[in-house]
C-alpha cells in the first residue's frame, strides 16, 4: 500500500466497519430466537470488537510514527466461532428453523463476511512490511471464518434435518 495516507485511509474505513459489524451482531443477537444464531452472532460481534481494538492501536500508531509498531501488540486471538454449532449438533432436530429476519441477517453477515476478507487480503497484498502482512492476512483469515461459520448456520436455520445429518456423518471414512 503505497503512502501513509493512504494506509491511514484503510485503517479508518477498518476501523468503521468493524464496529458497525460489532452493533450489527450484537443486535441481531438480541433479536433472534434461534439460540444457535444468538451464540454465533454474539461470539462474531466480540471477535469484531478485538479486531477493532488491535486495528485502533495501530491506526494511533501509525498517525504518530508513520511506520509499523514494535511494541504495540497486535495480535489477535483466534475466533472460536467454528466451534459454537459444534454445541448444537444434539439439538438440531428441535431446533427451530430461522425466520425470515434470522436468515436476512445471516444472509447480510455473510456478505460483509465475505467482502471484509477481501479488503483484508488487499491490505495484506499491498504492503511490504511481513508483520503487517501477517497481521492483515490473519484478519482475513478470520473474516473466513466467519463467513463459512454462517454458511453453516444457515444451513442449520433452513434445513435442521440435513445439517444434523451432514455433521454426524462428519469425518466418517466409509470403512
Amino acid at each position: 500500500m503505497k503512502g501513509d495516507k493512504n494506509r491511514l485511509g484503510a485503517l479508518e474505513v477498518a476501523l468503521r466497519n468493524e464496529l458497525w459489524e460489532r452493533d450489527f451482531y450484537l443486535i441481531n443477537a438480541e433479536k433472534t430466537a434461534n439460540p444457535a444464531g444468538k451464540a454465533m452472532f454474539r461470539q462474531i460481534a466480540d471477535d469484531e470488537l478485538e479486531h477493532y481494538e488491535r486495528l485502533k492501536q495501530l491506526h494511533e500508531h501509525w498517525a504518530e510514527t508513520k511506520k509499523w509498531p514494535e511494541s504495540v501488540p497486535l495480535k489477535v486471538r483466534n475466533t472460536t466461532v467454528r466451534h459454537i454449532l459444534k454445541d448444537f449438533v444434539t439439538k438440531a432436530g428441535n431446533m427451530p428453523k430461522g425466520g425470515a429476519d434470522d436468515l436476512e441477517a445471516v444472509r447480510t453477515a455473510l456478505d460483509f463476511e465475505a467482502k471484509g476478507e477481501k479488503y483484508y487480503a488487499e491490505l495484506r497484498d499491498g504492503v511490504q512490511d511481513e508483520r503487517e502482512k501477517a497481521f492483515f492476512d490473519l484478519l482475513s483469515r478470520m473474516e473466513r471464518e466467519h463467513y463459512l461459520s454462517l454458511a453453516d448456520l444457515e444451513e442449520l436455520m433452513t434445513d435442521p434435518v440435513s445439517w444434523l445429518r451432514r455433521k454426524e456423518h462428519h469425518g466418517m471414512d466409509g470403512a
